[in-house]
């Protein structure tokens, strides 16, 4: 895709980080990964298919494909607006469709269709759990003594305080009657198996989604210990909850689920893997930085973008020619008026400032689920003229990153990467090209 002399254009460049994501999208495609993960169909008893996420729907088909001749029950959420292009006209697997970040009453009443389901089997059955990233906002469904609206409101505050994902998920397990666990144990003494695609730094199954069918090691005492230290203003009700710490979440060893497995079928480290073998064939040298990147998304868009400007000036850690890898969720701290964000943006935001104009490297933020934030755009690529081309529209890039409009700015410019939801998600990939 190089000139012959092994250089980049703008043009070259914008290419190949759009296939960089697309590789790295494609690697999670519930139609290619979660086939071989299934096991034999069951010879007796009943299969019930359940899930959440933004992957679901296509999770769902894609068991449906495996097996064409098992009679299969249940129903999976997902995202309004996350179905499948063609969706099948006699799905056998209902989907149900909720609001995502901020819950709604659709997924509330579909998180209590799901309990029903799986309730009252026997150990022959077997329950399908397909979990992947989303889960958690989209099967809000409150502990007893809390309303929606008062988990609507946790959530919003969750989404403000900058708390790393492990964190929020802890605290939403204990005001839920869903998450935690709670599916496996509702459905005792049936077999579950957990097909997971992982969206979380380390893929620890117990906070995809918040672990519906997972132990869960947290306890109230840590869920009040973190709305402490983030500052969290969490209604009343909520605070209640979290200090009666009544109705503990199964604990590892719970005999309830001494019947669950759990496989992982996707993650942000195997799309990092199938970036990098397609940079390879686009004759770019792959370095993976790493798939648990953390952090506020702006300062780790000026790590990056220190990073890159280290490649292209004195050749280290790579030189030119070569693309820097990374994935994981950072956080925005939301701390005033908030234009049009998000946290891939945010991150190539913090990026670009910190490259300041540098030649020759270019880069992609984007959100393999297609959604950066709640914007309608996966992410965007920034350039060497970023910033001259945003100030000659009389946009100023410093202002826009301390007012969260990075999205804002990267639309004005035409650089957006707009995919619509990608059915899978393995979190954020970030791809940075030393031309």
């Amino acid at each position: 895709m190089a000139g012959p002399s092994g250089s980049w254009n703008d043009a070259t460049a914008r290419a190949a980080l759009r296939q960089l994501f697309e590789a790295g999208v494609r690697a999670a495609d519930p139609l290619a990964v979660l086939g071989p993960h299934l096991p034999p169909p069951p010879r007796r008893g009943r299969v019930v298919v359940v899930g959440v996420g933004k992957a679901a729907a296509k999770m769902a088909l894609a068991v449906e494909q495996a097996w064409p001749e098992v009679s299969l029950g249940g129903l999976v959420i997902t995202t309004h607006g996350a179905d499948l292009p063609d969706p099948p006209a006699h799905r056998r697997i209902p989907v149900r469709f909720a609001s995502h970040p901020v819950p709604d009453a659709h997924g509330a009443a579909a998180a209590a269709e799901i309990l029903a389901a799986v309730q009252g089997l026997a150990a022959e059955d077997l329950v399908l759990f397909l979990v992947s990233g989303g889960g958690s906002s989209l099967s809000t469904l409150p502990a007893p003594g809390l309303t929606l609206d008062d988990l609507i409101a946790v959530n919003r505050e969750l989404l403000r305080c900058g708390a790393p994902i492990d964190a929020m998920n802890c605290i939403r397990k204990h005001l839920s009657a869903f998450s935690g666990g709670r599916v496996a144990a509702a459905a005792h003494p049936a077999r579950v198996l957990t097909l997971a695609i992982s969206d979380v730094p380390g893929d620890d199954p117990a906070v995809i989604a918040s672990g519906p069918t997972v132990a869960d090691p947290t306890s109230f005492a840590e869920a009040q210990a973190l709305a402490a230290h983030y500052r969290m203003r969490l209604p009343a009700a909520a605070m209640r909850h979290l200090e009666a710490a009544e109705d503990e979440t199964p604990k590892p060893g719970d005999p309830r689920l001494a019947g669950t497995e759990l496989r992982m079928i996707a993650t942000p480290l195997m799309a990092l893997r199938a970036m990098a073998e397609e940079a390879r064939r686009l004759g770019l040298a792959p370095l993976i930085l790493g798939d648990a990147l953390e952090g506020e998304a702006r300062e780790l868009g000026r790590v990056l973008g220190g990073i890159a400007l280290s490649a292209a000036t004195h050749g280290e850690p790579v030189g030119r020619g070569a693309v820097l890898l990374s994935g994981g969720e950072t956080t925005v701290t939301i701390d005033g008026p908030a234009g049009e964000g998000g946290r891939g943006t945010e991150t190539l935001l913090g990026l670009a400032l910190a490259l300041n104009g540098a030649p020759g490297v270019w880069a992609l933020c984007c959100d393999t689920d297609g959604i950066d934030g709640k914007s309608d755009a996966a992410g965007a690529i920034a350039t060497p003229d970023t910033l001259a081309r945003a100030r000659a529209l009389g946009r100023d890039p410093q202002a826009a990153l301390a007012g969260h409009d990075s999205t804002g700015l990267f639309r004005a410019l035409g650089d957006l990467v707009v995919t619509g939801p990608t059915l899978t998600n393995v979190n954020d990939v970030r791809a940075v090209l030393i031309g």
